[in-house]
């Protein structure tokens, strides 16, 4: 086995639910095929049915008995939050690992439909209120995992608490992004030290610098992203360890190691 984590080390997943937010592209596509590769009965939470449909055939292409379930869910509303968290604990009776990997990244100023600023809203907000609400389907559920999805840009987040929603300062992008990367964090470690050792193991993680769709709105970012970022498969792996790794410890963060974080194999960052 290779001295690096990798897919290989990802334990069989054969009876246990995983529910992951943003499957349709990107991270959340690829970590749900290499999930379903493992055995796991995938719950996907999608904003858009046709684009989860398109995820669903990509992943059954890789895995053709794949067991997949497509739900409703948009984090920047609390009131889809709502509304999917009611129907999940209607009709399941538990939930093996959380994925909390939707989420937006530098785009122009805009708000969640409850007013927020749509990228702490969505990316914070948003997983806060889903994991929040899935709390009792988890606690029911023997070794149930939370995971979070931060980034390095966690280093630049600074969150003035008196304005989180940019309504008095000039809108940056980047350091609306950090802000609600530092706050992922932050909610992990906060979620850890409540739960004190009872209810599900919460652990983060972050994909260094992966080319994804998720960058659309930096052309800084493509332009470096044949330079610089990894590939999806390599960068998907740091998340992918802290939903899977058996030796994970609550409050545990992984992510790449290299280049200042940025590239490389997944270790406890």
């Amino acid at each position: 086995m290779s001295e690096h984590w990798t897919e290989t080390n990802v334990p069989d997943q054969t009876g246990r639910h995983v529910l992951v937010t943003g499957a349709t592209s990107g991270l959340g596509l690829a970590k749900a095929i290499s999930l379903a590769q493992k055995g796991a009965r995938l719950t996907l939470g999608v904003r858009d049915q046709v684009k989860g449909g398109a995820a669903t055939e990509c992943i059954r292409k890789v895995v053709p008995d794949a067991d997949i379930s497509l739900r409703d869910l948009d984090l920047a509303c609390q009131t889809s939050i709502a509304a999917f968290a009611d129907e999940l604990t209607t009709v399941e009776d538990r939930l093996d690992v959380l994925i909390n990997n939707a989420g937006v990244m530098v785009p122009p100023l805009g708000r969640t439909e409850d007013g927020f600023e749509l990228q702490m809203g969505t990316n914070h907000f948003g997983t806060f209120a889903l994991t929040g609400r899935l709390m009792p389907l988890l606690m029911a559920t023997p070794g149930a995992r939370v995971t979070v999805t931060s980034s390095v840009a966690h280093r630049q987040g600074n969150p003035n608490l008196s304005d989180l929603d940019w309504t008095r300062r000039r809108y940056l992008a980047w350091q609306a992004y950090g802000d609600s990367k530092i706050a992922n964090l932050l909610f992990a470690f906060e979620l850890v030290r409540r739960l004190d050792g009872r209810g599900p193991t919460v652990v983060a993680g972050h994909p260094g610098w992966t080319r994804t769709d998720l960058q659309r709105h930096s052309g800084v970012a493509r332009f470096l992203n044949p330079i610089v970022a990894m590939p999806l498969d390599q960068g998907m792996l740091g998340p992918l360890r802290a939903a899977t790794d058996p030796t994970a410890q609550p409050g545990d963060f992984f992510g790449p190691t290299r280049l200042g974080q940025m590239r490389g194999y997944p270790e406890r960052v």
